[in-house]
């Protein structure tokens, strides 16, 4: 299974979510290949962190932030391991196009902010335009660093725009504002793995999971 996570809009979370997938897959006994599509290269120095430390599982890591590049080696490799997680970065490059078309799922971080809202536009014209290429492709948004409690206003209508954009399908299942996952994510491991466990994170992660999975 191929997942893309990915947003033109920067901020929203995509390296975090993306690790936080791909180790909890590996934990689960999936071999995984994480596809660094970033120029930034967050998500590769988060591996090499974890590498470093000697943390298990490993995960397999490269980074292709040309869309020829990331399409070539994709099509080339994936067939070797159970699931590829792609983080793409954050703008409308080649190497989030060629991600769209070769994924089962994209899976968009947004935050609760009006123009993280109105920034889920511009990904519904890639997808379209994916489409045209690509049949198949499931396209879900969740809400990173979604606002405490089950009755924030925000939560709510940030809830309804997505429920207006016909080719996606909003999970209810947010991340929540919690240092748990920038403290892990910033030592390349998941909320799963931190100490002391937060228990409110690893239920998030786990629930988002279930759904994409």
């Amino acid at each position: 299974m191929i997942v893309t996570v990915g947003n033109t809009k920067g901020g929203v979370g995509k390296t975090t979510v993306a690790l936080n997938l791909a180790i909890a897959r590996a934990m689960a006994g999936r071999d995984i290949w994480f596809v660094d599509g970033d120029r930034q290269g967050t998500a590769q120095a988060a591996i090499a962190l974890r590498a470093e430390a000697k943390q298990l599982p490993t995960i397999a890591c490269a980074t292709y932030p040309d869309g020829p590049t990331l399409r070539s080696q994709v099509l080339h490799q994936a067939g070797k391991f159970q699931d590829v997680i792609i983080d793409a970065g954050g703008r409308d490059s080649t190497a989030l196009r060629a991600a769209l078309i070769l994924s089962d799922v994209l899976l968009v971080p947004f935050h609760p902010r009006s123009y993280d809202v109105w920034a889920l536009d511009d990904m519904d014209g890639l997808v379209e335009e994916a489409s045209a290429v690509r049949d198949g492709l499931r396209v879900q948004a969740v809400l990173n660093c979604a606002d405490p409690g089950n009755r924030s206003r925000d939560n709510t209508e940030a809830a309804a725009a997505v429920g207006e954009l016909e080719r996606f399908e909003y999970l209810p299942t947010p991340l929540r504002r919690r240092k748990a996952f920038a403290n892990a994510a910033g030592a390349g491991l998941s909320v799963l793995e931190l100490k002391p466990a937060d228990k409110k994170a690893i239920t998030e992660l786990q629930a988002l999971i279930n759904m994409v999975f």
